[in-house]
């Protein structure tokens, strides 16, 4: 009996075994899944949110007080107020120019000459004619005063009954005539002293001149050529001998937006720069606001007188011009008027304006202080900047503090 017991004892199941063997293999994978969730975990947290893609700026320095202190920007061209074409007033064929590009003249200096054969011939002939007059009226003269005598002898003899009234009558008829003949002269010798004139005139005007004093900036005839003042002769007819601009009438003419042309009144200062010379700031003020519009620019033309004069501004040059406001600003000074930035890179909230300022790859929220308009293509910043300072120009996607960013 005791071993059939044993034996039925050795048939049952130990429970307490049993769970201690699944436990056994089911700790090693809860180990591992918690490692893996925790290793994720740390490289999730560790890299942070994903880096945002912007375009960067740097502060710069102004390029001047003037620039710094503009409150409007335009481009325009040098141009001359007084300029001519000089031609003939007739159709001729030039005989010699006596000018060359960049020659400087004055006023009635000859240019050119045409060929004036046929007008001295014209002018001879007139005062040909002249002299002929003249002689007739001398003629008339002697005929009248011989008229005038033997009127009077008639009226004396009359008188004593020695002659008869149709012989006096005959003798005052002659007088008269002459008389009438004389007045006729007179006005012939006027009317040939008119053609002289005439001839005189059209000599003349085959000697061209200066109409004003200045320098010639293109020769447009040769000798040989015929020129006119209109093209009625054909392609091979010029039109004049040379342009001439008056260098003291140049200025500049810009074209305003007419968004901000409220922004530029006659009288204001300006700073004015040639694209060929870039770092002469040249002193100039608004001349007049043209009182049109263009409709199809949108755009003010601004007239913009020089208040300095040098050789160097030639006509058709480009220029940029800074419209200056009426008052510096305290802060800025003569050397170091802040920082300029691009408008595009300023944002503004409820607490002011501010930058987003680029250090080791990570934004920083800047806030800065404006000096002028805020609404031109590069801004003045008087604090919160320094000149190199690296800002976010634009991005893919909105920024916070501490949010990393990645360039191209």
């Amino acid at each position: 009996m005791t071993n059939s017991s044993e034996k039925i004892n050795q048939l049952k199941i130990d429970r307490n075994t049993s769970s201690t063997t699944g436990h056994s293999w089911k700790l090693p994978g809860i180990a591992m899944a918690i490692v893996v969730l925790v290793v994720a975990g740390w490289v999730l947290l560790g890299r942070g949110p994903a880096p945002v893609l912007v375009e960067t700026d740097i502060a710069r320095k102004p390029p001047s007080v003037a620039a710094a202190n503009s409150v409007l920007d335009a481009s325009g061209y040098v141009v001359a107020r007084q300029q001519a074409t000089v031609s003939s007033k007739v159709t001729g064929k030039v005989v010699e120019v006596l000018v060359e590009e960049g020659m400087r003249v004055e006023q009635g200096q000859i240019l050119a000459r045409l060929d004036d054969t046929t007008e001295q011939a014209q002018l001879a002939l007139a005062q040909a004619q002249a002299q002929s007059s003249r002689a007739s009226l001398e003629e008339i003269k002697a005929g009248l005063r011989n008229a005038q005598l033997e009127r009077d002898r008639y009226r004396d003899l009359t008188e004593r009954n020695l002659a008869s009234q149709s012989s006096l009558d005959a003798a005052e008829a002659a007088y008269e005539q002459l008389a009438a003949s004389l007045e006729t002269g007179r006005e012939n010798v006027k009317v040939a002293e008119s053609s002289i004139a005439l001839a005189r005139d059209a000599l003349s005007n085959m000697t061209i001149t200066a109409p004003f004093s200045g320098m010639v900036v293109s020769k447009n005839a040769q000798p040989g050529e015929m020129i006119s003042p209109i093209s009625a002769g054909g392609g091979f007819t010029r039109t004049g001998i040379c342009t001439i601009i008056d260098t003291d009438s140049l200025e500049i003419e810009v074209d305003v937006n007419e968004a901000y042309i409220q922004r530029v009144k006659p009288g204001q200062r300006v700073s004015a720069t040639l694209d060929a010379y870039s770092d002469w700031h040249i002193p100039a003020e608004v001349i007049a606001i043209i009182p049109t519009a263009d409709r199809q620019k949108a755009t003010v033309q601004v007239r913009i007188g020089l208040l300095e004069r040098d050789e160097r501004i030639l006509r058709d040059m480009g220029a940029k011009v800074s419209f200056l406001g009426s008052e510096m600003p305290a802060e800025i000074g003569t050397d170091s008027p802040g920082v300029m930035i691009n408008s595009e890179a300023l944002r503004s909230d409820a607490s002011g304006d501010f930058v987003w300022l680029v250090r080791n790859n990570i934004v920083e929220k800047r806030p800065i202080r404006l000096a002028g308009e805020r609404d031109r293509t590069q801004i003045l910043v008087l604090d919160g900047l320094t000149v190199g300072d690296i800002i976010v120009r634009s991005s893919d996607a909105p920024l916070v503090a501490g949010q990393a960013i990645r360039t191209q």
